[in-house]
């Protein structure tokens, strides 16, 4: 089907595909559709079955995955469509990927409950505080890894801040009053690989989706990782209502026009992770954006244009 997008996620994986770090970077890999997520509306009657059932014209929905979501009208696989508004009546987040990726890690490591404790290094990055309060919901007890200037954020969002750095392990054990029993690492460093391991009792309860290291479970894109096409594909389900009842936040933290959508990844790959950015065609569009169209780190509104990123 076709929907006519008014905004489009964006996020690491869209320069991590056209930089070649993901797939071939010369000019085999053109034409090259960016865009794994959006958002809009539907310009007329669909009635093909579909998750979220029937749509009417000018119904607001969220496309994911898409693909080519920086463009003006998109078409997609029913299947990828859900209704916005009907989910998520009058709420601002639609946490698309980022939110996807952090169900999908909960879901490999068999989800959470009362008896966990659990260690997401990077807790204040985007995909970090998804997987924290997804966490915390399911009755976790959650230590999350930030920086300190992040730590109140981490705290606020229901999980024990500790810092990162010389010392980590110290610092989860004495956080912990009972043994971590599942790790996610959202930052790829060395030493959230090596902390997790040492705090664990059981490895194979450890998920990253940045790490490189052999015999450790990645998810998400790149050679090797497990896509979880089927688990990412119906996240929506666990993600927008949630989003509905104000219960997971990700706040947008800047806007861009369209033509100023190569500022708007630049900024995305150049900021710490918890910064979301966003692209608004035009100057009234912004606050609807922000305020109904919130697509996890960016959004971009317009047509595509060849050579957008290549200055």
């Amino acid at each position: 089907m076709t929907v006519e997008v008014r905004a489009a996620g964006i996020n690491p994986v869209d320069y991590k595909l056209f930089s070649g770090t993901f797939g071939p970077s010369d000019a085999t890999a053109l034409p090259l559709s960016v865009g794994r997520e959006a958002a809009g509306s539907s310009p007329r009657w669909v009635r093909t079955p579909r998750p979220g059932g029937p749509l009417a014209v000018g119904d607001e929905v969220v496309v994911f995955p898409a693909n080519g979501g920086y463009a003006e009208s998109i078409t997609v696989p029913a299947a990828a469509v859900v209704p916005s508004r009907r989910t998520c009546p009058g709420r601002g987040l639609r946490p698309a990927a980022r939110g996807a990726t952090a169900v999908h890690a909960i879901a490999v490591l068999g989800g959470f409950g009362q008896g966990d404790t659990v260690l997401v290094h990077g807790a204040s990055g985007s995909v970090g505080q998804l997987l924290v309060q997804l966490a915390v919901r399911e009755g976790a007890t959650v230590i999350g890894t930030a920086a300190e200037r992040n730590h109140e954020l981490v705290r606020g969002l229901g999980a024990i801040p500790v810092a990162y750095g010389p010392g980590l392990e110290d610092r989860v054990r004495a956080a912990a009053s009972k043994p971590v029993t599942a790790a996610v690492d959202t930052v790829g460093t060395e030493e959230a690989i090596d902390v997790s391991l040492a705090v664990l009792a059981d490895p194979d309860r450890l998920v990253t989706i940045a790490s490189p290291r052999p015999g450790v479970r990645r998810i998400g894109g790149g050679p090797g990782a497990d896509p979880g096409t089927e688990i990412r594909s119906n996240a929506w389900r666990t993600l927008l209502p949630l989003a509905a009842a104000g219960d997971l936040k990700l706040p947008v933290t800047r806007t861009y026009p369209l033509a100023e959508a190569a500022d708007a990844v630049r900024f995305v790959k150049r900021v710490t992770r918890r910064a979301r950015s966003c692209c608004c065609p035009r100057a009234e569009h912004s606050s609807d954006h922000k305020a109904d169209l919130g697509i996890d780190l960016g959004l971009v509104r317009g047509t595509k244009r060849p050579g957008l990123f290549g200055s």
